[in-house]
């Protein structure tokens, strides 16, 4: 069988490559508002595609197609000029592709902000709009209780307001779309609105956060008027997705939200727990529509119509009607129509024979969906998509025919060389965006191979017997469910393996980086002897440094008496009370950020959790706490408010049969090496600038000796308070958690009574607080307290030695490093 590059007539045709590359950089950039990354990404990525067209090339010519040789003048060619016919083509489509993407960009980005409706969003205008959904609406998922909080991409037909009759606006009482917007909105009626649907709605504007071409967020908690219906083709889409999503209800929570997620994209159900471990274990395309679920639909019907001995007209009709059906089925959004022209690609190779085409069709339909939507150049979904569709096409095909020419057996040469070209195409994208390489991504996907299929497969099966047969398609998706079962299996014990991800740069810089060092990689094991060198390199480092990781990783460090855990904007302290055990004090605003960080310190059991306060930034995150650990109990405020904070700490407890209530002041709790006493607040605070964080549990902590004050949000009446109460020799501490994230509302009395030898601050990367206040900082430090924080030094850990107290930090992306 030959590669699927091949095709008898030499290597890949590259020749639209660096005109994609070229395009879609450059409009990247451009929707980015960054000239100077507009410069780096398409020199980075041009010289990626040069380089990967010198490895996939091997001496045979350029761009796709052999060189002409001259008998007699190749070798009178100067270097220069040789090179210049070599690779002219590349530097011509080069100039064309950030013309083009260029030009596509900057005009939408110029119609963005240009207008009436900037000045609106300025002013931030109440409006009343009429609006065109593009997408589901999609609730955003919170640990505390209260209004729910939906997001909706629009886009504007009509707007309208009083503001709008302004003579500086320029306008008349009315403007017209088009516009890109996107609603948050608090009521319900938005839940089950289909795409293209048009509603009218009053709300207010204001600025999007940037990066793409929405032009304003509207802002509202009215219910939307419908104005008409949505098409066919979405109508139709509801009915076998919500067929789908009852016939998933009575089956369990994981698989059973995880299925509707492998078919059609539709994560409304998907666990937190199972989203964060495909995350960690580069699975997390599985749950996007993306040319791979095509190529499974297609390639069902493929193998039917081949059963059937269908001629090729018959079956290339029928594999375009599953297409269609399918696109139909996840929805006709932008990124599902993205997925269905990725997949068309395949599908016109194998139609034609000429699977060397399938390249360049790549290129073209990269370059002419940027163009027509250039939003798509920043998007993750698209640049996932493109590249595991080129590494199928570019290495897949290759790695199995050399595999089965040294006695692989095909169906394991096949096996082995699909995931593993997707991943390897996919990891420069992933790793900019998470800032780690998974060391298990490649066995985790060749792991769920099996299984994507036969739950893809049943799940199209499931939603398209909904409407006619209820009872058969509970019956298809309880088959489905086991599948599904086995990915998210493969997943929870997939995160959980130690050493896991290597840390590497974040961002732009982080992704061109490790795909340079792919591309070189690729190009040396072309050799013989280096191929052998990188295989004794590679072999060694692992041998070398994966027990060191795995005996010695440096965190947590031996003898640590506390952790601040850097979760954002919140607190997540944590109290070591034993091997994998510890006390933890409040959950930080985000469940993955507080699972993530108890994993790295390998807290599997939490004998207490404390919640200091109902704000969200200590509450949010107690999901994430609970998440696959044992805790036996919750101690909290005997303040109510924020009410939805309270209801929400009660029900996540209470799903869990975990019991909860407040404790007064002076209560205490020991366990193993830590003690721990509520010293206040000593009387309910009303009336105060913050009653909740005023009312905070503010705790003393005695670990091996060391006295660590932990203070919630407590801010000048509480502290206050509790000096007068026990004055300074009652407060002494070895170790102070600064409260409320270091703002100014501080007792300056309080803090020098405290007197610590550490001072730890949580807090947010630039927070839009200012959090935390120079002012304090310098005060702790001039009274010669070690200031952390977290949002610079990452996690923090105070270590007890023999000689006083140390500190070790490390960022989430790092290593620990001890000072």
């Amino acid at each position: 069988m030959k590669a699927l590059g091949d095709d008898r007539v030499g290597p890949p045709d590259l020749r639209l490559a660096g005109f994609a590359v070229a395009c879609w950089l450059a409009a990247f950039a451009v929707v980015c508002g960054t000239a100077v990354l507009a410069v780096a990404l398409v020199i980075g990525g041009v010289t990626l595609v040069g380089l990967l067209g010198v490895y996939l090339t091997r001496g045979t010519g350029t761009g796709g197609s052999r060189a002409v040789r001259r008998p007699g003048n190749d070798s009178a060619l100067p270097r220069l000029t040789r090179w210049t016919h070599a690779y002219g083509w590349l530097a011509m489509a080069v100039v064309l592709g950030v013309v083009c993407g260029a030009a596509a960009a900057g005009a939408r980005v110029a119609a963005r902000d240009a207008g009436p409706l900037a000045a609106l969003v300025d002013d931030r205008a109440a409006v009343t709009a009429e609006l065109v959904i593009r997408d589901d609406p999609r609730r955003v998922r919170s640990a505390v209780a209260g209004p729910p909080l939906w997001l909706v991409p629009v886009r504007l037909a009509d707007l309208s307001g009083s503001p709008a009759a302004r003579p500086d606006h320029g306008v008349a009482g009315r403007l017209v779309g088009p516009a890109r917007l996107l609603v948050l909105g608090t009521s319900n009626a938005w839940d089950g609105l289909l795409p293209g649907q048009r509603v009218r709605v009053a709300g207010r504007l204001a600025p999007p956060r940037g990066g793409d071409l929405t032009a304003a967020v509207l802002s509202t908690g009215e219910d939307p008027t419908p104005v008409g219906s949505s098409s066919w083709a979405q109508r139709a889409a509801g009915v076998l997705r919500s067929g789908l999503q009852r016939a998933c209800e009575p089956l369990p929570d994981q698989p059973g939200g995880l299925l509707p997620g492998l078919v059609v994209g539709d994560t409304s159900r998907l666990d937190p727990a199972v989203e964060e471990d495909f995350r960690a274990t580069g699975l997390t395309h599985l749950v996007a529509v993306s040319g791979s679920n095509v190529a499974v639909v297609v390639g069902f019907v493929l193998l039917g119509m081949r059963w059937c001995r269908a001629g090729p007209s018959l079956t290339a009709v029928a594999c375009a009607v599953a297409l269609v059906g399918f696109v139909i089925l996840a929805r006709p959004s932008p990124s599902v129509v993205r997925a269905g022209v990725m997949g068309a690609v395949g599908l016109l190779a194998l139609a034609t024979g000429r699977r060397r085409a399938a390249l360049p069709a790549l290129g073209a339909t990269v370059a002419v969906l940027v163009v027509v939507d250039p939003e798509l150049a920043s998007d993750a979904g698209f640049a996932l998509s493109v590249l595991a569709t080129g590494g199928l096409l570019l290495f897949a095909p290759g790695w199995r025919d050399t595999m089965v020419a040294r006695g692989v057996p095909a169906p394991l040469a096949d096996a082995l060389a699909i995931p593993a070209a997707a991943q390897l195409a996919c990891t420069p994208v992933v790793a900019g965006l998470s800032g780690l390489i998974s060391l298990v991504a490649v066995p985790a996907n060749l792991l769920v191979v099996p299984a994507i299929a036969p739950a893809t497969v049943l799940g199209v099966a499931t939603a398209v017997v909904s409407p006619v047969w209820p009872g058969g398609a509970e019956l298809l998706a309880w088959l489905g469910h086991w599948p599904a079962w086995w990915l998210v299996t493969v997943a929870r014990y997939g995160a959980r393996v130690p050493a896991g991800s290597l840390p590497w740069p974040d961002g732009a810089f982080g992704a061109l980086s490790l795909a340079a060092l792919t591309v070189v990689v690729l190009l040396l094991a072309r050799h013989g002897f280096t191929r052998r060198v990188l295989a004794v390199v590679a072999v060694g480092a692992v041998v070398g440094a994966l027990p060191v990781r795995l005996a010695a990783s440096g965190w947590p460090p031996d003898g640590w008496v506390v952790a601040v855990c850097a979760v954002g904007q919140g607190d997540v302290v944590v109290l070591p009370v034993g091997a994998r055990s510890a006390v933890v004090v409040d959950a930080g605003p985000d469940p993955a950020a507080a699972d993530r960080c108890l994993r790295r310190l390998g807290i599997s059991r939490v004998p207490l959790l404390v919640i200091s306060h109902f704000h969200a930034d200590h509450v949010a995150g107690v999901d994430g706490v609970l998440r696959h650990r044992l805790v036996s109990a919750v101690a909290t405020t005997g303040w109510p408010e924020p009410a939805a904070g309270r209801d929400a700490v009660q029900l996540a407890a209470a799903a869990r049969g975990v019991a909860v209530g407040p404790v007064p002041p002076g209560w205490s709790y020991r366990r193993g090496p830590v003690e721990l006493t509520v010293l206040g607040p000593t009387e309910p605070l009303i009336g105060t600038r913050s009653d909740p964080n005023n009312n905070s549990l503010m705790l003393l902590a005695v670990v091996d000796g060391v006295r660590i004050l932990l203070t919630g949000d407590a801010e000048h009446e509480s502290q206050e308070a509790l000096l007068d109460r026990f004055g300074a020799a009652g407060l002494r501490a070895d170790v102070l958690k600064v409260a409320h994230h270091g703002s100014a509302f501080q007792d300056v009395g309080f803090l020098d009574a405290v007197a610590p030898r550490v001072a730890v601050v949580p807090v947010g990367v630039d927070n839009r607080y200012g959090h935390p206040d120079p002012g304090v900082l310098a005060r702790l430090s001039a009274r010669g307290a070690r200031v952390l924080r977290t949002d610079v030094d990452g996690d923090l850990a105070v270590v007890r030695r023999d000689d006083g107290l140390a500190v070790s930090h490390q960022r989430a992306d790092a290593n620990a490093r001890s000072g």
